[in-house]
């Protein structure tokens, strides 16, 4: 397999949504490496691959072990990166004290995108909207300047994503999809379209789907999963964790080769899918 190199062409880049940022195809996610504690030397030398190869969006959030403080070692300049992070608290003062920690961590004064993290029942919603809610802290915040952009994120239950959008005008969206989804509480299905009519920045996350997909025994190459999510309409690009600068590479190359798949590619491979759609959309809600 070939990987990528400092000399090849840059990744291509597309539109966040209505921001004025282009942000590469390929994303480096908080998971892989990055998820960990204690090893400070081995995130970082994934970060700085991605760097090297032109990758500008970086990925993190508190529930990721270490990860934030990784990047603040690791991150050498703001001007061309785009920096996310998210908060799981959802009250307006937990969220606030969160915020704080996490510019310490990262060792900078703002985040490009900040998101309420991991959404998933309506009961979260009505306590992020009320009074003291998260929603306060994302627009106190934005009107500030400490973070730019805000937005959401979720894989659990797309009803309560399309609820929460239809609430608030957010600026993206995190969003579980690969070529499973529409087998299944499909936020293709609902999701997206809704987020696109909006103008929202949409990424695309659990696109290999923790490995399964493109692992030993998966169904379907890097190139194939990840070229399905962006030839969806209205996505930006797909964040993924990676745990050795030669994963990076990979990604990295498979989003120099993109080419849009064609819609029958597209079905063939959700057919070839079907099966163990199940498997590969765990972490949805069940039922």
């Amino acid at each position: 397999m070939t990987t990528a190199h400092d000399s090849d062409p840059p990744i291509p880049m597309r539109q966040f949504g209505r921001t004025n940022r282009q942000v590469t195809l390929f994303g480096l996610g908080g998971e892989g490496v990055l998820r960990t504690h204690g090893r400070m030397a081995e995130a970082v030398a994934v970060i700085e691959r991605a760097l090297d190869l032109g990758v500008n969006y970086f990925d993190t959030a508190p529930a990721y072990a270490s990860s934030m403080d990784y990047y603040g070692a690791a991150l050498r300049s703001r001007s061309n990166i785009f920096l996310a992070s998210k908060t799981a608290d959802r009250t307006r003062d937990g969220s606030l004290r969160i915020l704080d920690d996490s510019l310490r961590r990262l060792k900078t004064d703002h985040l490009d995108l900040w998101q309420l993290h991991d959404l998933r029942t309506m009961r979260e919603l009505d306590v992020v909207f009320s009074p003291n809610g998260a929603i306060h802290a994302l627009v106190e915040a934005r009107a500030e300047g400490r973070v730019r952009h805000i937005g959401l994120t979720g894989h659990h239950d797309p009803a309560v994503l399309l609820e929460a959008i239809r609430r608030f005008d957010f600026d993206s969206i995190l969003m579980a999809i690969n070529a499973a989804d529409v087998h299944r509480r499909s936020f293709i299905q609902s999701v997206l379209p809704e987020a696109e009519r909006r103008g929202m920045g949409v990424i695309g996350m659990k696109v290999f789907a923790a490995g399964a997909l493109v692992g030993s025994g998966g169904p379907c190459s890097p190139a194939e999963a990840m070229g399905y999510v962006l030839s969806l309409p209205g996505v930006s690009h797909v964040v993924v964790g990676c745990s050795t600068p030669a994963e990076v590479e990979v990604n990295v190359r498979v989003a120099r080769e993109f080419r849009p798949m064609p819609l029958g590619w597209q079905r063939d491979l959700e057919q070839r899918l079907r099966p163990r759609a199940s498997e590969f959309t765990s972490y949805k809600r069940a039922g």
